[in-house]
């Protein structure tokens, strides 16, 4: 199985301003070479913004669209949260599009209730798995990181991902849960998290990065940022056989 190269973008989202948005996302993407993947954060087009009637798109709206001209024309997967309008409801949606234009979708299952994003979204209620180049990914979105039943490695995948506006006041459990994460669940463990200030007057301090499975981690500062990570699909192997836990996990359902 192949290595992948992983390119994570850590923006300063410009409040509710998609447009500038995507304009500051293809500057950064010019300057990627050679990656597999592109990782963008929640919202990464508007920011953690209860605004649905300016800012909810459709599938076939501009942001989506935008991801899927990046996609063929980089040759890369990309990845990231939209407010996203379908069947009279708006979700949370994690969009994964591939390079050949086609997509998945993950809606967040956690709302987060104290910044009432329950009174504005519909919940998800199922995980995605994505398979792409032998590898399977597990896309959850920010607040999906504080629980893992929810997270817990069921399906065999190889890497869990979480996309996020995860702000300072909580900024060291952002760090530790990761963490946790990967270990808990013998996977890489890949967060994106944005930097600066929202609209509402939170702030962000990024650190984005990778955790291997063993919990050693790669994290990126607090400044808008690029950088490109690598992973090695056998050394998750070694590390699995090397101390197999994931053999004895509890079997559960979610109700």
């Amino acid at each position: 199985m192949q290595n992948l190269k992983i390119t994570i973008i850590q923006p300063d989202i410009i409040w509710e301003n998609p447009k500038a948005n995507l304009d500051k996302y293809s500057a950064f993407i010019d300057k990627v070479e050679n990656t597999d993947i592109i990782i963008l954060p929640e919202m990464f087009t508007t920011g953690f913004s209860m605004n649905l009637n300016d800012l909810k798109e459709s599938m076939d709206g501009e942001s989506v669209s935008w991801m899927k001209e990046i996609a063929i024309q980089k040759n890369v997967a990309i990845v990231g949260s939209l407010i996203i309008e379908e069947n009279g409801k708006v979700y949370n949606r994690a969009i994964w599009m591939f390079p050949n234009g086609n997509s998945l979708h993950y809606d967040k299952r956690h709302l987060f209730t104290m910044g009432q994003e329950h009174k504005h979204y519909t919940k998800g209620i199922e995980k995605t798995i994505v398979e792409y180049k032998g590898w399977k990914f597990c896309p959850l979105i920010c607040y999906d990181l504080r629980f893992p039943v929810w997270s817990r490695n069921t399906e065999n995948y190889d890497v869990l991902l979480y996309m996020a506006n995860w702000p300072s006041a909580r900024h060291h459990h952002w760090k530790k849960l990761l963490v946790a994460r990967a270990i808990e669940n013998q996977c890489y463990c890949i967060g994106n998290n944005r930097v600066g200030s929202d609209g509402m007057g939170l702030s962000y301090l990024g650190d984005s990065g990778i955790v291997k499975p063993d919990g050693t981690d790669d994290f990126m500062g607090d400044n808008e940022s690029l950088k490109t990570f690598k992973i090695s699909f056998s050394e998750l192997q070694k590390y699995r056989k090397s101390f197999p836990f994931l053999d004895d996990r509890d079997d559960f359902q979610i109700l």
